[in-house]
C-alpha cells in the first residue's frame, strides 16, 4: 500500500464535515456579516449622520452594540500590533528603553480629550465629508484607552522571563526573532490576555467621550451606546440609563464567551510551571471548534505559515539581543544618544513655553499645578484603598481557576461601567444632602481604574507555578508568612504593571469625575481634571496644553520616584527560575 492510498482516506475524513462544522460554520459567518455591514456604514456621507441621528428609543440598541463593539475590537488589535512592537523594542534595547518608557508613562497620563483635541480634526480632514474619518477619529480615542497597560504588561514579562528560560533559548541556539515568538510572546501571553480583557473593559469606560464628543467648534456624534448614553444623560432619562446598562452587561457576556474565554483557556498551556496544574480552564466555544473536522482541516495551512514565520532565523540587531550576549556599552554611543534626548526634549520645552507664554502667565502655571497636586492626591488615596481591597481579592480568584471563569464576565462588565453612568446617583445624592464634590466625586475617579489592580492581580496569581504553592504547602507556610514569603513576591511584577496602569488611567478619569452632570445640574471638584475639561469645551488650547503638560510631569516624576524602584526591585530580586 502505498503513503498516497493511507493519507487519501485520512485526508477525505478530515474534510467531511460534522455538525460541530455547521455551528462553528454559523458563527463565522455571522460575525462575518456583521462586519461587512459595519465597513458599509463607514462609506457613507458625513451628512447620514445628521438624517438619521441618535435616538433613545431601545429598538435601536442592538445597532448602536454592534457598531461600538466592532469599534473597540478594531481598536484592541491595533493596541495589541502596538504592544508586540513598543514592548518588544523597551525591553530589548537598554538605549529605546530611556526614551519608550518615560514617553509610555506620558501618553497613558494624557486625558482622552487631549487626544481628541488635536486628532478629530486631523482625522476629519484625511477623509472630508465621510463617515470613516469620524470613524477613525472614534477608533483612535479607544485605542488610547486600551494600548499603554497591554504595553506595560508584555514589557513587564519580558523583563521577567525565568532565567532557566533564558538559558534554554541559548543552548538551543535560537535566533533573536525564534526567541521572541517560543519564548518572550508565549510567556507574556496570560499577562497580556487579561490586560487585553481589562482593555477592553477601558474602551467602554471612556465610550461616552469617544462617541459624543465636542471639541471647540467640531461636534461628532456617531451611533453607539456611548452617544446613547451621552443622550440618556442629557435628557435625565433613567430608562434609557436602563437599556444601556442591561445592553452593555448582555454584549461583554457575548464576547466573553466567544473570545476571551477560549482565548485563557487556550493560553493556559503557557503557564510557567514544572509540574502539572491541578486544574484548567474550559471553553465551550474551544472545544466546539475542536471537534470540527472541516474547518480545522481548513487551519491547517495558516498553522503551517506560522510555524514557518516563528522559525524564520533572523538575528536581532546588537542592540536587541539579550543582556548577557551583548558587549560592553559604547560610552561614545550613550553620550551621542544622551545628547540627541536632551536637545530633543529642550527644543520640545521651548516650543512649548514660546506657545503657553503668548497667552499665559506665571499665576497660570502656579494654579495649574495647585490643581495637580490636589488631584495627585486624590489618586495616591484611591490607589492605596484599592490595592488593600483587590490584591487578597485578585489571588483567591486567581488561584482558583473555575471561579475564575464565572467572576471573569462580571468582573469584565464592572470595570467597564462608565463614570457617566454613575452621574445620576452621585449628583442627586450630593445634592440632596449637600455634601462636597471635592469629596464624594473622587471615587468616580476610581470607578474604571481599580480594575487595572484586579485584572493584574488575577492574572499573576493565575500564573503563579504550581509547584511552587505545593513547596510552600510542603513546608506548612500559612497566614501571614505565606503572603509575604509565597504570594507577594510571585505576583509583585504583576501588581506593579497594574498600580502603574490604575495610577495613569485615574488621571485620565479625573477629566470625567472631576466633572459631573446630571440634566441642568453640573458639580464640580476642585483638581486638574475639571481645569481641563472646562478649557477643553472652551476650546481654550493653551490651557488644554498646560493642564496636559502639568498632567504629564507629575505622572512621570510619581512613576519615576515611587513605581519604577519597585518594578527594578521585582526584576532584580522577584523574578521566577
Amino acid at each position: 500500500m502505498t503513503l498516497q492510498e493511507i493519507l487519501t482516506p485520512r485526508l477525505g475524513q478530515a474534510l467531511r464535515p460534522n455538525v460541530w462544522d455547521g455551528v462553528a460554520l454559523i458563527l463565522v459567518i455571522g460575525a462575518m456579516v456583521l462586519i461587512a455591514y459595519e465597513g458599509e456604514q463607514t462609506t457613507l456621507p458625513l451628512s447620514a449622520l445628521d438624517v438619521a441621528p441618535v435616538s433613545l428609543d431601545p429598538a435601536n440598541l442592538p445597532l448602536y452594540a454592534l457598531r461600538t463593539t466592532l469599534r473597540m475590537l478594531l481598536a484592541i488589535v491595533c493596541s495589541t500590533v502596538f504592544t508586540f512592537v513598543y514592548a518588544a523594542l523597551a525591553a530589548k534595547s537598554r538605549r529605546a528603553e530611556l526614551v519608550l518608557i518615560p514617553l509610555l508613562d506620558i501618553l497613558q497620563s494624557v486625558p482622552i480629550l487631549g487626544f481628541l483635541t488635536f486628532t478629530v480634526v486631523f482625522f476629519m480632514n484625511l477623509f472630508p465629508g465621510n463617515v470613516l474619518g469620524a470613524e477613525l477619529a472614534c477608533v483612535f480615542a479607544i485605542f488610547t484607552s486600551q494600548a499603554w497597560n497591554m504595553t506595560f504588561s508584555m514589557y513587564q514579562s519580558i523583563r521577567n522571563v525565568p532565567k532557566d528560560l533564558e538559558e534554554a533559548s541559548q543552548s538551543f541556539h535560537l535566533s533573536g526573532w525564534q526567541r521572541f515568538w517560543r519564548l518572550d510572546v508565549p510567556f507574556a501571553m496570560p499577562g497580556l490576555i487579561w490586560n487585553a480583557m481589562m482593555s477592553m473593559s477601558g474602551g467602554w469606560f471612556f465610550v461616552v467621550a469617544s462617541e459624543a464628543i465636542t471639541v471647540c467648534n467640531t461636534t461628532v456624534t456617531l451611533p453607539g451606546i456611548g452617544s446613547y448614553v451621552a443622550l440618556g444623560i442629557q435628557k435625565q432619562n433613567l430608562a434609557a440609563i436602563g437599556y444601556a446598562i442591561l445592553t452593555m452587561l448582555l454584549v461583554i457576556i457575548a464576547y466573553d464567551q466567544l473570545l476571551f474565554r477560549p482565548i485563557v483557556a487556550w493560553a493556559d498551556k503557557f503557564r510557567f510551571e514544572q509540574t502539572a496544574s491541578g486544574s484548567a480552564p474550559s471553553s465551550w466555544m474551544l472545544d466546539l471548534f475542536r471537534r470540527t473536522r472541516a474547518l480545522r482541516a481548513m487551519t491547517y495551512p495558516f498553522a503551517g505559515l506560522n510555524r514557518a514565520f516563528s522559525n524564520l532565523h533572523i538575528a536581532w540587531p546588537a542592540a536587541l539581543r539579550p543582556r548577557p550576549n551583548r558587549g560592553q556599552p559604547s560610552r561614545l554611543l550613550d553620550a551621542l544618544w544622551f545628547a540627541i534626548i536632551a536637545v530633543s526634549t529642550a527644543y520640545a520645552a521651548w516650543r512649548a513655553y514660546q506657545y503657553l507664554s503668548a497667552t499665559l502667565g506665571p499665576s497660570d502655571v502656579f494654579g495649574a499645578i495647585g490643581y495637580g497636586l490636589i488631584t495627585l492626591t486624590r489618586v495616591i488615596v484611591l490607589i492605596a484603598l484599592a490595592t488593600l481591597i483587590w490584591v487578597p481579592v485578585g489571588v483567591w480568584i486567581g488561584l482558583r481557576p473555575k471561579l475564575a471563569e464565572r467572576v471573569q464576565p462580571l468582573a469584565q462588565f464592572l470595570a467597564a461601567f462608565p463614570a457617566n453612568l454613575a452621574f445620576p446617583v452621585f449628583v442627586s445624592l450630593i445634592v440632596h444632602y449637600r455634601l462636597s464634590p471635592d469629596i464624594w466625586l473622587s471615587p468616580l475617579m476610581i470607578l474604571g481604574t481599580q480594575w487595572y489592580i484586579l485584572f493584574n492581580v488575577i492574572a499573576g496569581a493565575s500564573a503563579f507555578p504550581t509547584d511552587l504553592r505545593e513547596a510552600a504547602s510542603s513546608f506548612h507556610l500559612k497566614g501571614w508568612r505565606w503572603w509575604i514569603k509565597v504570594v507577594l513576591p510571585g505576583i509583585f511584577p504583576y501588581y506593579i504593571t497594574g498600580a502603574i496602569t490604575a495610577s495613569g488611567g485615574s488621571w485620565n478619569a479625573s477629566i470625567v469625575a472631576e466633572v459631573a452632570s446630571w440634566g441642568d445640574t453640573h458639580l464640580t471638584a476642585t483638581g486638574l481634571g475639571a481645569y481641563i475639561a472646562k478649557a477643553t469645551e472652551a476650546g481654550d488650547f493653551p490651557r488644554v496644553v498646560l493642564g496636559i503638560a502639568v498632567m504629564c510631569m507629575l505622572v512621570t516624576l510619581f512613576n519615576r520616584l515611587l513605581w519604577r524602584p519597585l518594578y527594578a526591585f521585582g526584576e532584580r530580586r522577584l523574578r521566577l527560575g
